[in-house]
């Protein structure tokens, strides 16, 4: 059956329940995502120390180490997220975020210019970050306002719509200036996914499809394969991390 993402039952994501079943640990596929980004942005920011940037995070949900993964380059970071129970805890999660989460820093940790971070994570994830409540769709309205971007698990993950799902691709990337590096994950071919008793629908698409998705609006694309199929739940069949730089076409 069919569902748009306005008909999907936002108002009852449960973060709790989704941290839980997601975070609790740090598996090998978070591991492998975590090593790709942040090599990616290292390797970008190295270059621009004396530039900080404005991040966003869309589709923050209850995943803080996407926006981690941007800390030591950016002055201000957005966690966007239209879940209104989403939005309490990433503001609650703001102002001290629980020690759950120390173990996907340390990851980031690799890399010096995380592990250097002056007054460590937890101060700079409370002054930098803003979280909104939003429609992802609206960014079609704030083109070219940010300087890096991730969005994790999101645009296959709002509906069953091959259009929406393309549409959320161009929104997020067209919110971004013309070079910004970019990091966007995605669950192939998935078929939907349950937060504690709530279904919420998914777009079956693959890695062309994804790859596709983004080449219209991006340049320098590097596409990774993680994970084997239903590893971390049932209906999917590998998870896909795409890295790039938002282009200059249009």
């Amino acid at each position: 059956m069919s569902q748009l993402n306005r008909e999907a039952p936002w108002d009852a994501f449960d973060p709790q329940a989704y941290v839980e079943h997601n975070y609790k640990t740090v598996i090998q596929e978070d591991r492998e995502i975590v090593s790709i980004v942040r090599a990616h942005f290292a390797d970008h920011f190295r270059t621009r120390p004396d530039r900080p940037a404005r991040g966003i995070d869309v589709g923050a949900g209850a995943n803080l180490y996407p926006a981690f993964t941007m800390l030591p380059w950016c002055d201000e970071i957005t966690l966007l997220d239209r879940s209104p129970r989403n939005e309490l805890y990433l503001r609650a999660q703001q102002q001290s975020y629980d020690p759950g989460w120390d173990a996907f820093w340390e990851l980031l940790c690799a890399d010096a210019a995380y592990a250097s971070l002056p007054g460590g994570p937890r101060k700079r994830f409370s002054e930098v970050t803003r979280v909104r409540r939003g429609d992802l769709f609206a960014l079609r309205d704030r083109r070219e306002h940010w300087s890096v971007g991730t969005m994790f698990f999101v645009a296959e993950s709002l509906s069953t719509s091959r259009d929406e799902f393309q549409e959320a691709v161009e929104c997020f990337l067209l919110a971004l200036t013309p070079g910004a590096p970019f990091a966007a994950a995605f669950m192939e071919h998935s078929s939907g996914y349950d937060v504690g008793a709530t279904h919420f629908p998914a777009c079956n698409v693959g890695e062309e499809e994804i790859e596709a998705a983004i080449a219209v609006d991006a340049v320098g694309i590097s596409m990774f394969r993680v994970g084997q199929p239903d590893a971390v739940r049932p209906g999917y069949t590998s998870m896909i991390v795409a890295c790039g730089f938002r282009g200059t076409g249009r």
